[in-house]
């Protein structure tokens, strides 16, 4: 058989290339320039409340300027992996920094989010481990307990209950390591981490939280466990730098001989080049804007709580969301391509998840705010979902 024989039938890229036919593809859309709270596509400008730039520090001059001093000094490339000439004394100076920052002795840095999950995950778990993750984590960590050969269980979202049942069923043993997102990216919802920890405790399970957005979100921007205060009882830190932190990357942290075992053995680590010095300055001035300056995290939640006021005062459904990432619940797939599209043409930029990625009957809007939305913009953007909303049935 052809290897490409599969590709001929694919049904995904079947409903792709209907939905570009119809006018209602909605992915991989240029943008010609941002600024962060409106981005210029096809020559006009558009509102964007679909990014996760939540503490709009992708623009910030201090950030700006640190990027280009990085290049006059390192230029644009490391032009090799951590683990032998990659390793920039910047680099480990951000990494005791954001060891700092979320309460941790130690971290490494990645150069993606995705790569600090799967290199962590596959190093720390063994075909003779088991991780148990919520249903809703996000995909990278499935594909990093894929990579380990180690045992998956899922128990069904933020249901304490069935965590228990999973980790009772368990031979005792057994590693154990339970994962959950800190913000599910979807629902923007909390993992309830007072409840989870007590339950990792009684079945000796260790706890990682994947804190992509909750990092600038959640305990004045030191993450879940800051949220909870909880940062000395949960053993693993992980977070991104493509959010709040206006750049590319990531990091776990944790104890020091945990990160030094994950330095040796995690190959998207040692076999991947390491992150520029642009990007880990843009990184390291973020993070100094978000100890120093809490005013940011404290207009992102503003303005999160003035929109998720009016969408459900509009009579939208935004789900159990808890942070300034609110989704519109539609349902069905069509007619969210259907109002993705006609917001869009109306100048407000929001991201349609449909199925699989969502349950079925489930597909929704994914809409999410920064601290540098102005009140015009976040009514204009109001006003524009109110009209749509009212012509599509989806408000009364």
């Amino acid at each position: 058989m052809d290897i490409f024989e599969k590709i001929y039938c694919d049904e995904r890229l079947k409903r792709a290339r209907e939905a570009k036919e119809s006018g209602l593809y909605p992915y991989f859309v240029p943008l010609e320039g941002t600024e962060g709270s409106e981005v210029i596509v096809d020559g006009r400008s558009v509102i964007m409340i679909g990014s996760n730039n939540y503490l709009g520090l992708t623009t910030h001059p201090r950030v700006r300027e640190a990027v280009k001093r990085a290049v006059d000094v390192f230029g644009t490339s490391c032009t090799g992996s951590r683990y032998l000439n990659g390793t920039l004394k910047l680099h480990q100076e951000l990494e005791a920094r954001l060891a700092a920052f979320v309460g941790k002795e130690a971290a490494i840095v990645f150069s993606t989010g995705m790569q600090a999950n799967l290199g962590a995950i596959s190093a720390l778990v063994g075909p003779d481990d088991y991780v148990i993750m919520d249903k809703d984590n996000h995909a990278s960590i499935v594909d990093g307990v894929r990579l380990s050969q180690g045992g998956m269980k899922r128990f069904r979202h933020n249901d304490m209950r069935h965590l228990e049942r999973v980790l009772e069923g368990l031979p005792d043993d057994a590693g154990k390591l339970v994962i959950v997102d800190g913000v599910f990216s979807m629902g923007g919802d909390i993992a309830p981490l007072d409840k989870i920890l007590p339950i990792c405790r009684k079945y000796g399970a260790r706890l990682y939280v994947d804190d992509a957005h909750s990092l600038g979100v959640l305990g004045g921007g030191r993450g879940t466990a800051a949220h909870f205060a909880l940062q000395d009882e949960v053993d693993l830190v992980m977070g991104t730098f493509s959010k709040s932190f206006a750049s590319i990357g990531g990091f776990i942290a944790g104890d020091g001989e945990v990160m030094q075992f994950i330095q040796h053995h995690a190959r998207s680590l040692i076999f991947s080049a390491s992150l520029p010095a642009p990007n880990v300055m843009a990184v390291m001035v973020a993070l100094e804007i978000m100890e120093t300056e809490p005013e940011h995290v404290q207009r992102l939640w503003k303005n999160g709580d003035y929109m998720l006021n009016c969408l459900n005062e509009l009579g939208f459904n935004t789900g159990q969301t808890q942070t300034p990432i609110i989704p519109i619940i539609i349902g069905q797939d069509d007619p969210t391509f259907l109002t993705w599209k006609l917001l869009f043409e109306r100048g407000l930029y929001t991201n349609p998840v449909v199925t699989p990625a969502v349950p079925s009957g489930q597909s929704l809007l994914r809409t999410s705010y920064m601290a540098t939305h102005s009140r015009e913009q976040l009514d204009r953007a109001l006003e524009i979902l109110t009209y749509t909303g009212h012509q599509l049935g989806l408000i009364a």
